[in-house]
């Protein structure tokens, strides 16, 4: 490990170097590849450093505790035990931060939200998570749009919502959201006050460049028709809505609050590449690692990941069995803290199989 460590800090270095160039400011291109590859690799460098300092001060203190000063020595057994416990907390970091990185982590995604079981309460549950979804986005920064949205019945809720989410990070950071949600709460139709359980599938997809999945136009079946969503009368007047099938699939995206038919279609086939892409790599994760699947699942009740019970107020995430007290906080956005424990979840696993 530390030999990888150190050809790693020598490239840092070398980047470095290579920055300062006037040959390479110049060449923008070249530039932004080596400034990426700088900035990717400065967290592991300095912990790296951070480690080989902690060493050198455990070395040094080992030293001191081989000479007669007796004062100086009591400070140093003091010291000694908290800089093993910063070594070892390091070596951790280091080894985390050494595991290959997602080559999707960096890129914008595509959020599909979809009532499963439940009616109403569920469409209505979908409207629930994307307003979490979206304001979590706010506080990131990041950019969200709507690229296709489905209203179920007249309670305002929604048979599905798909979204396109762009800002840095967005992937690695909403990965993990891919899966059931449960909601147990009482409807505003139950008379009785009885709780209901509903369910609503999340699927967060990475972006796909045009290169990455190449669509041959003859597998594909386009149909227009006049709008039924959001947008007002002149949404309605055109067959500005688009539905995308892709033959050898299957797969079928439609696409209708824009006004323009070639804006439509464009969303569409964004979210069609982005689907196809996501074939890919669960077809690769299945062959690579049990682990790293990223299934969505059929919507039932029984195949959750998470569960929002709104008489107790709490939100329980069954993948890492974190509970947190806070379900109205939680729906306004402020989902970090099951982000970071699942992402700590799922780089222990990665550890585990590489060290297997």
């Amino acid at each position: 490990m530390f030999s990888k460590l150190k050809e790693v800090e020598s490239r840092y270095q070398e980047l470095e170097k290579l920055l300062s160039d006037p040959t390479v400011v110049t060449r923008q291109n070249l530039y932004q590849k080596y400034a990426k590859e700088h900035a990717d690799l400065r967290d592991l460098v300095d912990t790296y450093r951070d480690y080989e300092k902690t060493s050198e001060r455990i070395e040094e203190g080992q030293q001191l505790l081989r000479g007669d000063d007796e004062e100086l020595k009591e400070i140093v057994r003091e010291e000694l035990p908290e800089l093993r416990n910063q070594l070892a907390e390091l070596e951790e970091r280091l080894k985390i931060l050494l595991l290959p990185k997602d080559p999707n982590d960096d890129r914008n995604v595509f959020l599909e939200i979809r009532a499963g079981t439940g009616g109403d309460e569920a469409g209505l549950f979908v409207g629930d998570l994307f307003r979490m979804y979206a304001r979590y986005a706010e506080t990131r920064c990041w950019k969200v749009e709507v690229v296709s949205s489905t209203p179920s019945g007249g309670v305002g809720g929604f048979k599905e919502i798909i979204a396109s989410i762009a800002g840095q990070g967005a992937f690695s950071q909403l990965k993990y959201e891919s899966g059931v949600h449960r909601v147990q709460r009482v409807p505003i139709t139950e008379a009785q006050g009885r709780i209901h359980t509903s369910a609503v599938t999340v699927a967060i997809m990475p972006e796909a460049d045009e290169v990455e999945v190449t669509i041959d136009p003859n597998d594909l079946r386009i149909d227009v028709f006049h709008s039924s969503g959001h947008g007002g009368q002149s949404v309605n007047t055109t067959d500005s809505a688009v539905r995308i099938t892709h033959l050898p699939t299957g797969l079928v995206v439609s696409c209708q609050d824009e006004k323009s038919q070639l804006k439509n279609k464009a969303k569409g086939m964004k979210v069609l590449r982005a689907r196809l892409l996501d074939i890919m790599v669960k077809k690769q994760n299945e062959e690579i690692s049990e682990a790293r699947k990223s299934q969505v699942g059929s919507g039932d009740r029984s195949e959750r990941i998470r569960t929002y019970n709104f008489p107790q107020g709490r939100v329980t995430d069954h993948r890492v069995g974190l509970t947190l007290y806070s379900l109205e906080n939680i729906l306004g956005g402020e989902i970090q803290e099951f982000v970071d424990a699942l992402t700590a979840h799922y780089q222990a696993e990665s550890l585990k199989q590489s060290t297997n």
